[in-house]
């Protein structure tokens, strides 16, 4: 271990219950999560998980070592709605043929979300498949299934039979038959059970197929993560984490496929809860929607986005509101200039504390907030770089706050004093005044005069202070 701290503890859905971690091998310390489709931008919602599980990777690199943690998060790039994209692409006359097409698009919306991950100060995984380079090996677990008489083939299809998993429902606590009545299932001829589902599907000749021993075709969603992750990490591994939309059916139907061609699967399970706007479900028919790219084109810092991300707890719904975003970039701006220039340290107990504590990132905002009104500056920075909100500088967007207001804060205390002899305060109230014009945040109590930049800070407009 790098430094002490107390057990790591987390709240496993499959057990619904928090439990200490215990990795199966500390030295070689394994996570599985959930990646995007990769069809179009990440909306704002798509930045949670990505947020909540590079903090747990964090703080287990700082627990078991960077050498003895593999973090994989993969990217599906077989799915309908790439290759409706690809298709309307060349039915515009774009050139190339539809493969090319769609491979051209999966490459660049995984740029866009390398980019907008990046400046949300997420790390990048150790691994990242790509589906596409893993048919092999589903179609080999299909063989599996199907050998061992948890999947069956018909009219050009291969379904899982979900009856034949005894413990199916373990996850999300339901039995099959409440599935169904709850549940869209697709109704289809060649299924023999409505809940049974696809592990492969055929392709006609207009879209991406393999050559399987079920003729041409493409994967089922499901089979397609249960491969890459017995491939990467192994068929017993420590945590599999997403949102809590992949709960059901996705992460259930993981369990049965992988645990029916004898895998042990994940130990861990970690869901986080969704994201909201403004109170309201985010949705394109309220107008509401937006992606991670809007809100960094619109000048929002990625550190901000961040900021606000963390200090709601990952299993409670986030509301993100304009006016979390307003408080969170005067905070950072705030923190920023404290701890700048700090040299590199290592997080307090307290923090290390609420995070091994089912991932507390919204007290460990609390007790940021505690250590800058301290003015204990190292352990600010150490406890932002903890939590992946501070690099080796402070950002650009933040210098703003680095700006030297002491001339200004003597001028205000020293007319305070004045003002409290003779109880004329009208040149406090000017001088005040002014300062907020320029943007400036007044901060007085009985210890004195505190100034800060806000984001409309206008350092032109001091000079009428004077």
């Amino acid at each position: 271990m790098t430094s002490p701290m107390p057990t790591l503890r987390l709240h496993n859905t499959k057990s619904r219950k928090r439990e200490d971690f215990v990795p199966i091998d500390d030295q070689n310390v394994r996570m599985y999560v959930c990646g995007p489709t990769v069809y179009d931008r990440a909306h704002i919602g798509n930045a949670r998980p990505v947020i909540v599980f590079d903090v747990l990777y964090r703080l287990l690199r700082h627990v078991y070592g960077p050498d003895h943690v593999t973090y994989v998060r993969n990217f599906t790039d077989v799915d309908d709605r790439i290759n409706e994209t690809a298709q309307k692409r060349k039915a515009a006359g774009a050139q190339g043929s539809l493969e090319e097409l769609i491979a051209s698009r999966a490459d660049e919306t995984i740029e866009w979300y390398h980019a907008d991950m990046d400046a949300l100060g997420a790390m990048r995984p150790d691994d990242e498949p790509r589906a596409t380079a893993y048919i092999a090996q589903m179609i080999a677990m299909i063989g599996v299934l199907i050998d061992k008489g948890h999947a069956y083939e018909k009219e050009g299809h291969v379904l899982f039979r979900v009856r034949s998993d005894s413990s199916y429902g373990q996850l999300s606590g339901r039995s099959v038959d409440d599935m169904i009545a709850g549940a869209r299932v697709e109704v289809a001829p060649f299924k023999e059970d409505p809940m049974d589902f696809v592990l492969w599907k055929p392709s006609p000749d207009d879209l991406p197929g393999w050559d399987s021993p079920w003729g041409r075709g493409r994967p089922g969603w499901h089979i397609e993560c249960s491969a890459m992750a017995d491939e990467l990490l192994g068929s017993h591994f420590d945590i599999h984490g997403g949102g809590n939309d992949l709960q059901f059916p996705h992460h259930e139907n993981e369990i049965a496929q992988s645990r029916c061609a004898g895998h042990e699967f994940a130990n861990v399970w970690l869901h986080n809860e969704m994201l909201q706007v403004e109170g309201r479900k985010m949705s394109k028919s309220l107008g509401n929607f937006f992606t991670v790219r809007d809100l960094l084109d619109q000048d929002v810092p990625g550190e901000v986005i961040r900021f606000v991300m963390l200090s709601t707890h990952y299993r409670k719904p986030m509301d993100w509101t304009e006016k979390k975003r307003a408080e969170a970039e005067k905070t950072l701006r705030k923190w920023y200039a404290i701890a700048a220039d700090q040299e590199e340290g290592v997080p307090d107990s307290k923090l290390l504390g609420l995070l091994a504590d089912d991932l507390n990132t919204a007290g460990a905002i609390t007790h940021l907030h505690e250590l800058a009104n301290a003015g204990k500056a190292a352990s600010l920075r150490a406890g932002l770089r903890m939590v992946g909100l501070m690099g080796d500088l402070a950002p650009e967007w933040a210098a703003r706050a680095q700006f030297d207001l002491s001339v200004y804060e003597l001028l205000l205390s020293e007319a305070r004093i004045t003002a409290m002899e003779t109880k004329d305060f009208t040149h406090v109230d000017r001088i005040k005044g002014k300062l907020m014009e320029a943007g400036v945040e007044v901060q007085m109590s009985k210890t004195g005069v505190v100034l800060m930049p806000t984001p409309e800070f206008d350092e032109s407009k001091l000079e009428a202070v004077k």
